[in-house]
């Protein structure tokens, strides 16, 4: 129980995390999980399976307030899955050692490039009735998936941030779409490791069960984007 509580308590201060800048919720956990000595592998696993709750609570929660361009769900979610599933394969090949210097820098860089970019840079200026192309969202649903399950996490911090930045698609609909797609990563992920984890190298489901509660608790109330507040507050969002 005193296990379940705790990392109960760490995906709620996760999802807040999330909830406040759009992404960081697999950023925030995995570090969590790593500090106390979990193996990458089942770090990034028991965190995106506990994001298959999380997101699914977050993207009802967007479909409620009208956040969600479905076109961009549907073009991004699909090569993020398999990017994610290539990730699993990947990170559960390494060595521990190797898989934890990995981890650890991509989150150092993770890390760095959100508070590089809400500090220092501007969201793209919106370019109105050209939402994105395809050629576009693929490959980068594509490279944020292999991050994502390569790093334990990614997803939101590259593709939201990317799709900010190109300014052809509504800020809060940017970050709508983006956690929704999430979901079907997130699954992509967890079965991915599910596959690939040995057997020495077990899940520990009360962490993942913590985690998720957590998470759910923060998602059901995203403040800043949701409700009434959902354009004003983007005018004030503190992105540069």
């Amino acid at each position: 129980m005193r296990t379940f509580l705790l990392f109960g308590l760490a995906g709620l201060l996760a999802q807040l995390v999330d909830g406040t800048l759009g992404m960081a919720f697999g950023v925030t956990a995995t570090t969590a999980l790593l500090a106390v000595g979990t193996a990458p592998a089942v770090a990034s696993a028991a965190v995106h399976l506990a994001e298959v709750g999380t997101s699914l609570a977050s993207g009802l929660s967007h479909w409620k307030f009208k956040n969600i361009d479905w076109r961009t769900v549907g073009i991004l979610a699909a090569p993020g899955a398999i990017g994610a599933v290539l990730g699993a394969y990947v990170l559960t090949s390494l060595f521990t050692e190797n898989a934890a210097v990995w981890s650890t820098t991509i989150l150092l860089l993770l890390g760095l490039y959100v508070l590089i970019r809400f500090s220092f840079l501007g969201l793209g200026k919106l370019i109105s009735g050209r939402r994105p192309r395809a050629t576009f969202l693929a490959p980068l649903g594509l490279v944020a998936g292999f991050v994502d399950a390569t790093g334990g996490g990614g997803w939101g911090p590259v593709a939201t941030t990317t799709l900010l930045s190109s300014g052809r698609l509504e800020p809060r609909k940017v970050v709508g779409s983006v956690d929704t797609s999430e979901f079907i990563v997130a699954l992509a992920a967890g079965i991915g490791f599910l596959v690939t984890l040995s057997q020495e190298e077990s899940l520990d489901y009360t962490v993942v069960l913590g985690l998720m509660a957590g998470g759910i608790i923060a998602a059901r109330r995203r403040p800043g984007w949701s409700g009434t507040c959902r354009r004003g507050c983007w005018a004030r969002w503190p992105v540069g």
